[in-house]
């Protein structure tokens, strides 16, 4: 790989990686025991996740290690999809699950979501179509798409409806949940700040994807969290916390 080519990329913060690593961990993570589905099945097997609000569903499918604790132990689950094509697929993965309920709608701290960036519908051919992972990086910033490969002219805005937590918990009457599951390509953190700000009478387990968030603002949110007596346990991708009080054991089933 060229040297130029790596400190290029350097300079507007990409990094890139070597095939084998890519494949290698791809093929590491299918071996691992340690993972957030396990966990989750676990806890409530145990009872202490009887209930979850998951933030960025897309279809339910793609990388969601919640599809089948839902499914499976019947899991009582608010979902949020904001963009209008991966909503219609989610109502389609839970189809018949009344355990399930789904908002068409994005958490919003501060109301300034109006609309997501997404791949143009005509340019999906480009980029794999339905085959590939165009469908779960629409985002609040451009720059996510073009960090994953999108040209700039193929991008469109799509407008979506905005709710606050709080106006989230209201609209569903819901005073209390065991598990929050964060995955907006970008928003996370925001999110999580925002909760654990305003929304300090529900201690539920947090899980929140920290891969796609700036440096700076990852710290600041690990430090919240910690503030707020949670352990922090890092899984990949994501990060998952657990409320201190609540005295939480991990137990891996192989």
């Amino acid at each position: 790989m060229s040297k130029f080519l790596k400190k290029f990329c350097g300079i507007f913060g990409y990094k890139l990686f070597k095939k084998d690593y890519i494949k290698s961990k791809r093929y590491l993570s299918t071996l691992n025991k340690l993972n957030l589905e396990n966990i989750i099945k676990n806890l409530a097997e145990k009872k202490i996740i009887n209930s979850l609000i998951q933030i960025g569903a897309c279809d339910g499918i793609r990388g969601d290690f919640l599809n089948n604790p839902i499914k499976d132990l019947r899991l009582k689950a608010l979902l949020l999809e904001p963009i209008k094509k991966n909503f219609d697929k989610l109502q389609s993965t839970y189809l018949n699950y009344d355990n399930v309920k789904i908002e068409n709608s994005a958490l919003s701290v501060n109301n300034e979501i109006n609309f997501l960036y997404k791949v143009d519908e005509k340019f999906l051919n480009n980029y794999g179509g339905g085959q590939s992972i165009i469908d779960v990086i629409p985002s609040f910033y451009k720059d996510h798409l073009i960090k994953h490969g999108i040209k700039e002219r193929h991008i469109v805005q799509e407008k979506v409806n905005q709710i606050s937590f709080n106006d989230l918990l209201k609209k569903y009457n819901i005073s209390n949940f065991d598990l929050l599951a964060i995955d907006t390509e970008g928003y996370d953190c925001q999110i999580v700040n925002n909760f654990l700000l305003e929304t300090r009478n529900i201690r539920p387990i947090i899980i929140f994807e920290w891969f796609n968030t700036k440096n700076s603002l990852l710290e600041i949110t690990c430090d919240e969290i910690n503030k707020n007596n949670y352990s922090l346990y890092i899984f990949e991708n994501d990060i998952l916390c657990l409320p201190n009080e609540k005295n939480i054991t991990l137990q891996i089933k192989n």
